[in-house]
């Protein structure tokens, strides 16, 4: 793969630019974590429509009394020790009892659940569940939109974007399946700073900015 592709690709690919933005959140985010716990501290982490893949650069899932638990729709792939997967809804998780996470992880995950009812829900399960929480979002109104590495993507028709999905390979220099940019369509409801705010009225937000601007916001009370 090229370097301009490999720099427009999504997130999982460990060269993309999207890479690069989340390795710098990570760090940020294990800074506030370690101002929080001890290393030798039992810890029980929930990360919300999670990946395992995501903790392969971190250095929490070496800690010895850590337990990392993948929350999907369906269940992730993990070979680590430390992390396991379970099924679950992010909206409606009666499965945890209140507290029961030391702290509660989700990196663009919040945006994907199709309506602001949805994201609510979510918001205080999450709040729940979890004494901690860091919950990442893109923001809505930084010009590029991140899903698609388009710029002004959101404000855009769907028809007309679908079509630029499709048909053209302005996104990320490849043509989307039609199934797979229609699934995107109908799920993504990005969020701002009010709205974050209003989700974890407690919380503090950390925004993360590129050449001035706010590219993507996280909501955590971490002190």
């Amino acid at each position: 793969m090229s370097f301009i592709s490999n720099l427009f690709s999504p997130s999982d690919n460990p060269e993309s630019l999207g890479a690069k933005f989340r390795n710098q959140r990570q760090k940020d985010f294990e800074d506030l974590f370690f101002q929080n716990f001890s290393k030798n501290d039992p810890i029980r982490v929930l990360d919300v429509g999670g990946a395992s893949y995501f903790w392969n650069t971190s250095s929490l899932p070496t800690l010895p009394n850590i337990e990392i638990v993948l929350l999907n729709l369906s269940e992730e792939k993990t070979n680590h020790p430390k992390i396991k997967s379970v099924v679950g809804d992010a909206t409606n998780m009666t499965e945890f009892e209140e507290n029961s996470f030391d702290l509660v992880f989700s990196n663009s995950v919040i945006e994907h659940l199709y309506t602001w009812e949805n994201q609510q829900k979510m918001a205080n399960e999450i709040i729940r569940v979890g004494k901690k929480h860091f919950i990442q979002t893109p923001n809505r109104i930084f010009p590029v939109e991140a899903h698609y590495a388009l710029p002004f993507a959101q404000y855009m028709p769907h028809s007309l974007l679908y079509f630029f999905l499709t048909k053209t390979k302005l996104s990320r220099l490849q043509k989307w399946d039609p199934k797979d940019a229609q699934q995107y369509l109908d799920e993504i409801r990005l969020l701002d700073q009010k709205e974050m705010q209003q989700l974890f009225p407690n919380s503090t937000l950390y925004l993360e900015k590129f050449m001035g601007m706010i590219k993507s916001i996280s909501a955590h009370n971490l002190s």
